[in-house]
């Protein structure tokens, strides 16, 4: 039998498999060349195999499965050295397939694949029917399982539908209770709805009402704001009327009465200062003093002549300034402009004030010290110095008209002096009865 399964006349070494090895025999096979592997020496192992000598049966079927059931496929040698280790391994079972009757209890694979090492006569059946009935068995295990699943599927399907129907019917009461809730909000809306539309209606209206009620309040306030108005014009005309009569009468009489009281002291003083001037004697004239002759001791008409002064002498402006009843009314930008024309605005008023004051007091002339408004860019915030009044001419009016408004108040008789330069200046206030003196004469009595 050894010597038949070693491929001597009448074994199954000349049958041929007609088909790939079924999965679970393949499996069987490799796990025999595996068992058997570790009995042969390394020259006994094909070339290809001789690297996998050293692995453990479990690692070398996992890693030279194939190369192992191709060398026992390919080398007859190999094949007949397994074979003779699967003998001594298993000698019933293969004494059972050398006999040409496997037992019946035997597993189909492991008898396929113990035939396919040992090629009996008849492996390629043997091995066929055992992939027949390992595919049978896989089918019957498949055919198992997939009525296990099947059912499992039935039963959670059945699961499902019941779960289902559960959640819908409570869906459904859900959904019948929210209709419910739906409709009664509905109809509350609805009363809402037209509760909202009949307070916007009488909103409206109110609002109609009242915008008619504003309206003619409005109207009505207007009519009396405008009658207040026109009353209060023609009351404040009135007034106006009344104050400007009471002001004319009261300037009237107290002007007129200012300017005859100032005249009269003004011929007394001058009555009074001629007296002590002509040192008149208590005694009356006599006609013998009236011829005109040189007494011994008195000065001749060419002596008189002498003494005139010049225009621009100083002493002019203090012989006007000792008349009696004197008024020097200066243009103030004029001198200080003539005088000291880089310094501010507001240092030349103080310098000349201060100059003034000092005239004012070793005169006692009246003092009166004009400026021009128009080159002010405010108020300005100034105490006169004593004996100096100092004024400032209003918008749209002059510094030189202010000038000759002052002189024309004045009485004829009264001795005015004007100090300034400007020659339209000089020119209307002689005219006026006033005496004008340059600015470079008051600058020079001042210094």
């Amino acid at each position: 039998m050894v010597e038949t399964a070693g491929g001597g006349p009448g074994d199954g070494a000349a049958e041929v498999l007609d088909r790939p090895l079924p999965d679970g025999v393949r499996k069987r096979v490799v796990q025999i060349v595996s068992d058997g592997f570790g009995g042969l020496t390394l020259t006994e192992l094909p070339a290809q195999l001789r690297q996998y000598a050293r692995f453990a049966p479990n690692r070398r079927a996992k890693f030279a499965g194939n190369a192992m059931a191709a060398a026992l496929e390919t080398d007859p040698l190999f094949r007949r050295r397994i074979g003779e280790k699967f003998r001594e391994a298993q000698p019933e079972l293969a004494g059972a397939l050398d006999s040409g009757s496997p037992p019946p209890a035997a597993d189909p694979l492991d008898v396929a694949a113990a035939a396919y090492v040992l090629r009996p006569a008849g492996w390629v059946k043997l091995v066929t029917a055992a992939g027949e009935e390992a595919q049978r068995a896989d089918a019957e295990r498949a055919d198992e399982e997939s009525r296990a699943e099947l059912e499992r599927l039935r039963e959670e399907l059945a699961r499902a539908r019941e779960q289902t129907r559960a959640e819908t019917e409570r869906l459904r009461t859900e959904l019948e209770a929210a209709r419910k809730e739906a409709e009664s909000l509905h109809r509350k809306l609805r009363a809402a709805l037209s509760d909202v539309k009949r307070g916007e209606a009488a909103l409206r209206k109110a609002q109609g009402e009242m915008e008619a009620v504003r309206a003619e309040g409005h109207a009505q306030v207007s009519a009396a704001e405008s009658e207040t108005r026109r009353l209060k014009a023609r009351l404040g005309e009135a007034e106006a009327a009344l104050e400007a009569t009471r002001k004319a009468a009261r300037e009237g009489r107290s002007v007129e009465d200012m300017r005859v009281r100032l005249l009269l002291d003004t011929v007394l003083d001058a009555a009074q200062g001629l007296r002590r001037e002509l040192a008149l004697p208590p005694v009356s004239v006599r006609p013998a003093e009236t011829v005109d002759a040189v007494e011994p001791g008195r000065m001749s008409p060419k002596d008189i002549a002498a003494r005139a002064l010049s225009e621009h002498d100083p002493a002019i402006l203090d012989q006007l300034l000792a008349l009696p009843q004197a008024h020097l009314v200066v243009d103030g930008y004029n001198v200080t402009k003539t005088g000291y024309p880089q310094m501010p605005l507001e240092k030349q008023r103080l310098r000349l004030l201060g100059q003034l004051s000092q005239l004012a007091a070793q005169t006692g002339a009246e003092v009166t010290c004009v400026f021009d408004g128009a080159e002010l860019a405010a108020p300005v915030l100034l105490a006169p110095p004593r004996g100096v009044r100092v004024l400032f001419s209003k918008p749209g009016v002059t510094a030189d008209e202010l000038i000759r408004q002052l002189v024309r108040a004045e009485p004829p008789g009264r001795p005015v002096i004007v100090a300034s330069t400007d020659r339209e200046v000089a020119d209307g206030v002689a005219r006026a009865g006033a005496r004008p003196v340059a600015s470079a004469v008051l600058l020079k009595r001042l210094s």
